[in-house]
């Protein structure tokens, strides 16, 4: 399929075009590297059976050795509303990462902050925001002014711990509430971020409404508007209209995408079942195919397998 550049020449398309990509290029003049985040902890959260605290940490330890640098590994929330991660603090002892892998815990309020912060490990904690209230409401009972003020303290804390931060901006393409939505209140919400001095910033396809050309209209005026911000792509989608997806955000600027192995889970609120994360294998093929200089070089077919293994329910994830 085709993706036209917007007026503003900042759009994707299905292949490489400098003169529809603003920040192809970083300060130094070399091209910008890829930063691809696996996020297990989107494809765990969803299952309905328990993966043992052992197993996590056998396949972050997995996921390291297969060179990934950034994991989306922990939540740090209620065990109520997310019991598959109420074992995040034991995963993480006895993962114990090493000092150049950047493992973010996502938190919700402050206490979920502060459980973050106390293990040592994640260097980044993750905060969900949105311009749709009925998500806030849904997802962690804030109202768009409480999330204002509860990132306020969250980040505070973050940077007197010497961690980082990135913002989602959830249902950033779309949602199906009824909720006001367009580009402009998604570029407010990022403008507000870029005013509290949040550097990273990750648009959330939360349902996965968004075509390839949806993924361009938004990604390319983000980047262009904010320049000094590191926009991330955190799409949701069906199979076959993924790659596409992930050359138009490429395309449109975005040198961070967010996946996990197999496309496993990622859309508890989609109404759609084919739709969810787009796989990492998806995102490395797609961004191979435009010449990029990929961040994995080696082999997944392991990893890949144990990911199959947990998501099935399997007693061990050994890969004979």
């Amino acid at each position: 399929m085709t993706v036209h550049c917007s007026q503003n020449g900042s759009a994707g398309t299905g292949g490489v075009s400098s003169s529809c990509s603003p920040r192809l290029r970083g300060e130094n003049g070399f091209p910008m590297p890829i930063k691809l985040i696996e996020c297990p902890r989107d494809a765990w959260q969803g299952l309905k059976h328990q993966v043992p605290t052992e197993t996590k940490a056998q396949y972050l330890r997995a996921l390291i050795g297969a060179g990934f640098k950034h994991i989306d590994a922990a939540s740090f929330v209620s065990p109520k509303a997310v019991p598959q991660m109420a074992d995040s603090e034991q995963v993480l002892k006895e993962l114990d990462p090493p000092d150049d892998v950047e493992i973010i815990g996502i938190v919700v309020n402050e206490k979920g902050a502060e459980r973050a912060i106390a293990t040592d490990a994640v260097r980044t904690l993750g905060f969900p925001y949105s311009i749709s209230p009925t998500f806030l409401a849904n997802n962690q009972n804030q109202t768009l002014e409480e999330a204002v003020e509860v990132l306020e303290n969250i980040e505070q804390k973050a940077r007197d711990s010497g961690l980082g931060i990135v913002v989602y901006i959830s249902m950033a393409f779309g949602n199906p509430y009824g909720d006001l939505w367009n580009v402009n209140e998604v570029i407010e919400a990022a403008d507000l971020l870029s005013d509290m001095q949040v550097e990273q910033v990750s648009l959330a396809d939360t349902v996965g409404l968004a075509s390839a050309q949806q993924v361009a209209d938004l990604v390319g005026p983000i980047t262009d508007r904010f320049p000094h911000l590191e926009v991330g792509a955190h799409l949701h989608s069906r199979p076959d209209q993924a790659a596409d997806k992930i050359k138009a955000a490429y395309n449109a600027g975005c040198r961070r995408f967010d996946s996990a192995l197999g496309g496993l889970g990622g859309c508890p609120f989609a109404q759609d079942e084919l739709v969810g994360n787009i796989p990492t294998e998806t995102v490395l093929k797609a961004l191979g195919e435009l010449g990029v200089e990929l961040p994995i070089r080696k082999s997944l077919d392991s990893v890949l397998k144990m990911s199959q293994l947990i998501a099935l329910g399997s007693p061990s994830t050994q890969v004979q």
